[in-house]
C-alpha cells in the first residue's frame, strides 16, 4: 500500500466507512490473480459505494485509460463477490492521479480525482473537526493526523 492509498483509507475510514484494501480477485487456475483492487469502501448508512484506484505514475492519458479501463471492469466484476451483504445499487469508481481533470474528467468508465484537489479535500475535512487540542485525529490514523498538524500549525 502507497502513502496515497493509506491516506484515503484513513480518511474514509475516519468517516465509519467500511474499507477493503489492496484486495486480491479473481485467482486463476494456474496460479496469480486477475487482479487488486486498491481501496473499496462502503459506507453502511448512506450505502455509498466506493472503489478507488490511486496511482502516483506519470504516463500518458491513452495508457491511463488503459489501466484504468481494466481495474474498473475488474471491480465491476468481483465487488459483489467480496461484499456480497452490501445493498448498495450503485458503485462509484474513481482514479486518483497527479494530473489536472479540467480536459479529462472521467476515464476507464470512473470519475478522475487529481490528487490535489483530493488533498484539499481532506485538508477541509480536517479543518471542520476543529484544532487539535479540541479534536485530535486518533493516533491510529497516522497520515490524517499529520494533516492536522499541518492545517493547525502550518
Amino acid at each position: 500500500m502507497n502513502h496515497l492509498e493509506q491516506l484515503i483509507s484513513e480518511w474514509l475510514e475516519i468517516q465509519d466507512y467500511i474499507v477493503k484494501k489492496n484486495t486480491k480477485v479473481g485467482r486463476l487456475d494456474h496460479g496469480g490473480w486477475e487482479g487488486e483492487l486498491d481501496i473499496v469502501a462502503y459506507h453502511p448508512i448512506t450505502e455509498r459505494l466506493l472503489h478507488i484506484e490511486a496511482s502516483m505514475g506519470v504516463v500518458t492519458w491513452a495508457r491511463r485509460e488503459d489501466i484504468f479501463s481494466r481495474k474498473f471492469q475488474i471491480g465491476r466484476t468481483f465487488i459483489p463477490q467480496i461484499l456480497p451483504w452490501i445493498n448498495a445499487t450503485e458503485l462509484e469508481q474513481w482514479a486518483v492521479v497527479p494530473a489536472a481533470d479540467t480536459n479529462h474528467n472521467t476515464i476507464g468508465g470512473g470519475k478522475v480525482i487529481p490528487v490535489w484537489k483530493l488533498h484539499r479535500e481532506i485538508a477541509d475535512f480536517i479543518r471542520e473537526r476543529g484544532p487539535v487540542l479540541q479534536s485530535a485525529v486518533p493516533e491510529h490514523f497516522p497520515l490524517l493526523r499529520t494533516v492536522q498538524f499541518t492545517v493547525d500549525w502550518g
